[in-house]
């Protein structure tokens, strides 16, 4: 078990996702806790809940999780188990592109996290009409002045090339975005000037009308 930023996290460092939690979007997920009281939140590409849990713990009136892996759910259960507050929480072992084509429900605030989509410069492509496309079908979810809490980890995906991304998403689905902030990796993952390329999570936190 850890504790990050006061919420304790039970950990699978062997089977668990690269180090089994994610640290580098620690700071990014106490920003979370700031904005969401009050508000209907959808955390996609969930893992073992780092996001759902900031956003309990900052007041969301109900959280929806979403993974396609059932043992990601499964530690998503326990740690909101052990936080005590599963009566404004719903997880759910699916695909998180179904998802959001399926659900009939709207929310305030949705964060997503993918893993990266391109691991190689021939799927660049493809990655770019991958975030296009799942950045639509989130937009199409949020009411006026819904925030969207957007991220790329792929190393080869631009900065530039994911805000183009995005601005395609926005006039696909018919919406204006603004820009409250941009996200980056927690200080713990430190980019050498020497290597630009180590400055692979680039994240949006938008606004939609």
């Amino acid at each position: 078990m850890i504790r990050e930023n006061g919420i304790r996290f039970f950990v699978d460092w062997e089977k668990g996702q690269k180090t089994g939690f994610f640290l580098d979007q620690r700071d990014n997920r106490l920003l979370l806790r700031s904005i969401v009281q009050g508000k209907h939140v959808l955390n996609t590409f969930c893992y073992s809940g780092g996001f759902t849990l900031a956003a309990l713990e900052g007041g969301a009136a109900s959280v929806d999780s979403v993974d396609s892996s059932a043992a990601a759910i499964s530690l998503l259960e326990r740690n909101i188990l052990e936080y005590g507050k599963n009566d404004r929480h719903v997880g759910s072992c699916e695909d998180s592109f179904r998802y959001l084509e399926r659900t009939e429900k709207d929310y305030d605030l949705i964060i997503l996290d993918p893993p990266a989509f391109a691991k190689h410069r021939q799927d660049l492509k493809n990655a770019l009409r991958g975030y296009q496309r799942l950045n639509t079908l989130a937009l199409k979810k949020l009411g006026r002045g819904g925030r969207l809490m957007t991220y790329s980890c792929s190393q080869l995906v631009s900065h530039d090339d994911f805000r183009f991304t995005l601005a395609l998403a926005g006039a696909q689905a018919g919406r204006n975005i603004r820009i409250i902030t941009e996200l980056n990796q927690a200080a713990c993952h430190p980019v050498n000037l020497a290597h630009p390329e180590g400055r692979y999570l680039k994240g949006l936190l938008l606004e939609v009308d």
